[in-house]
């Protein structure tokens, strides 16, 4: 039997190297693939890109920037997406603050201080502290933003700063959805997610003790159990 495919799509200045965990570990249960997030500096675009990658149904694992481009796809083609699976992300369109941070991140990549965005800002910002002092952490994080590159990271900030706030359409969306932060997450607070959870009609939150932003390096183990759990429940559930 053709397992399910799972498009795994990785936040801002993230590449696949963000779910090289959940890759080996759900490599049993779906066709793990990593979505390409940096394909256009339309959200919309990137979305239909996505889409246009994959044949059939097909379920969506997005954090941050991917649970942006998640929302995306879904308005494009919702009864393609059998299950939805939204880590540190945000429904909301960004706020001034946001659009501020971003236009100065923009303002230091194009002066090449592309580096120190990540060197000086994003680290702490996104891990939980104690991640922060782990060599290996600092280094994983550093090198996904490498990776990146300058251009992709103008794109993956303009697509998103052009997002539409989706309050009004996590009421519609009716495909299993599993919701997954971190306690420290400062960039997409707990709260957001519970309120994320209480809107969408099948959805179950959990929230992750001594974690930031970045859940799947961060607590890797944690969120591939309750990733398999819920997975193997929702397989159940439909079964029945």
């Amino acid at each position: 039997m053709m397992k399910e495919p799972l498009i795994m799509i990785p936040g801002t200045l993230c590449d696949g190297i963000l779910f090289k965990s959940q890759m080996a570990n759900l490599a049993d249960l779906a066709d793990c693939r990593i979505g390409d997030h940096n394909s256009s500096d339309n959200l919309q675009e990137v979305a239909e890109n996505i889409l246009n990658s994959v044949v059939g149904q097909f379920s969506i694992m997005g954090l941050s920037y991917g649970g942006i481009i998640a929302f995306e796809i879904w308005r494009q083609a919702p009864e393609r997406i059998k299950k939805l699976i939204l880590l540190n992300t945000n429904y909301k369109k960004p706020s001034e603050t946001t659009r501020a941070t971003q236009q100065r991140f923009l303002g230091m990549s194009v002066l090449g201080e592309f580096r120190e965005i990540t060197t000086d800002f994003l680290k702490d910002a996104m891990l939980y502290p104690k991640h922060r002092t782990m060599p290996e952490m600092r280094n994983t994080v550093l090198q996904m933003a490498l990776n990146t590159g300058k251009e992709n990271f103008f794109r993956q900030i303009k697509a998103q700063l052009g997002r539409p706030d989706s309050t009004k359409d996590l009421p519609n969306i009716k495909c299993p959805t599993l919701i997954m932060t971190g306690v420290q997450d400062k960039v997409c607070t707990p709260d957001l997610h519970q309120e994320m959870a209480a809107l969408i009609p099948n959805a179950t939150l959990r929230v992750i003790e001594k974690c930031g932003h970045l859940s799947t390096i961060e607590q890797p183990q944690k969120v591939n159990e309750i990733i398999r759990d819920w997975w193997l429940e929702v397989i159940d559930t439909q079964d029945h």
